[in-house]
């Protein structure tokens, strides 16, 4: 894999790059729609190319792991044979899935078991086995293995977890440098700095992951619960120390304005599940501020769902329509908004980068923080 630095906004830390893997070039900042069990919830891959213009999917370990199976996943020939997405796919390492299973799981230094949340039969995740599992799934982007600590959560608790994702880490990094892709293309690892909402812990464990000198890094543990505010100040300590040459990835994060607001502190790739959950419930994400199209006011209004996106169900579609769809629970309600949502979040990355480029991100960042926060 390989990342080139395009620009650099002169107001903020903003960036500009290209990330280059054998699936094809990724434009950053980047907005990765989230296709958890081997597809993006109610979106075909059709639509994910030509109307949303996803540059990169992910996909989740934990989920494909289970299901399908990673014998009918090396059938098919990896995760892109199998749901016909050939540009590049990233997979998590199930960690943030394991350990939302608290219930049913024990964390030991060896690794994690836990039950299947499907059919609650026992299972194992090891630094090294979740190397081999996502060489399987076939993404081009794979993340180490690591604990993703809850918020709150009490200092020592996330000192020890820090301590232990680094051991883990030299763990992912031996197994996966000692093995080979199975499909004939060349996969990364992308290590992960934790360390909770504590300043010390944040800035020792970026440095330590940038020690590493890893083709990429990511960002975990932020958007579990922690205000806005204390997201950004972790955010921005570990931008500051992680390398300049190589893209920073924060995972989980967020709302619009969330986007925005870290592309200024210096990060150039993004997930969350929250464009296509909130369009199953009826939240529009828009250029002019958030809709909830259930409300009443929507109901005679005709003009399309967001002219300015340009998409076809953005503009093909009027409010009044998918409102009277989503009222009367009719499935192509959640296939409209879901476009729609991914198609403005890809959207919003996509103008932040053209502002980046033409060097007046800054302020018009702060325009876009108010309108995209604003509820319509």
């Amino acid at each position: 894999m390989k990342f080139t630095l395009a620009q650099e906004d002169p107001q903020s830390k903003a960036r500009a790059g290209l990330v280059e893997t054998d699936h094809g070039k990724i434009e950053t900042p980047i907005f990765m729609p989230v296709g958890t069990a081997g597809t993006v919830k109610a979106v075909h891959q059709r639509e994910l190319k030509e109307d949303v213009q996803a540059q990169i999917i992910l996909g989740n370990t934990y989920h494909l792991y289970l299901r399908p199976g990673l014998d009918i996943l090396e059938k098919a020939g990896g995760l892109h044979k199998f749901n016909g997405w050939d540009r590049p796919i990233l997979t998590d390492s199930g960690g943030y899935q394991v350990f939302s299973l608290a219930g049913t799981r024990k964390i030991k230094e060896e690794g994690v078991t836990f039950k299947s949340h499907i059919d609650g039969s026992k299972h194992n995740f090891t630094p090294e086995n979740v190397m081999d599992i996502q060489r399987t799934i076939g993404a081009d982007i794979i993340m180490a293995f690591d604990e993703c600590t809850p918020y709150p959560c009490e200092y020592g608790y996330a000192r020890k977890s820090m301590e232990m994702t680094h051991r883990w880490l030299k763990r992912c990094t031996e197994r996966f440098d000692s093995t080979e892709g199975k499909y004939g293309y060349n996969q990364t690892l992308f290590p992960i700095v934790q360390g909770s909402v504590y300043k010390d812990l944040r800035k020792q464990s970026a440095e330590f992951i940038a020690e590493q000198g890893r083709e990429g890094n990511a960002i975990g543990g932020l958007s579990v619960g922690e205000p806005a505010e204390m997201m950004y100040e972790m955010t921005e300590i570990v931008t500051d120390l992680l390398p300049r040459d190589k893209p920073r990835y924060l995972m989980g994060v967020g709302t619009p304005a969330n986007i925005l607001e870290c592309i200024a502190l210096g990060v150039d790739m993004f997930d969350c599940v929250m464009p296509t959950r909130n369009a199953r419930n009826g939240m529009l994400f828009t250029s002019e501020g958030i809709i909830n199209i259930r409300n009443e006011k929507w109901k005679d209004d005709f003009t399309p769902i967001d002219p300015a996106i340009g998409n076809y169900a953005s503009t093909f579609y009027s409010k009044a329509y998918l409102r009277h769809l989503t009222i009367s629970k009719e499935i192509l309600a959640a296939q409209i908004a879901s476009i729609h949502n991914l198609s403005f979040y890809l959207w919003l990355v996509k103008e932040a980068r053209n502002h980046i480029l033409a060097g007046d991100f800054a302020s018009w960042k702060t325009q876009m923080v108010k309108k995209v926060s604003t509820r319509l």
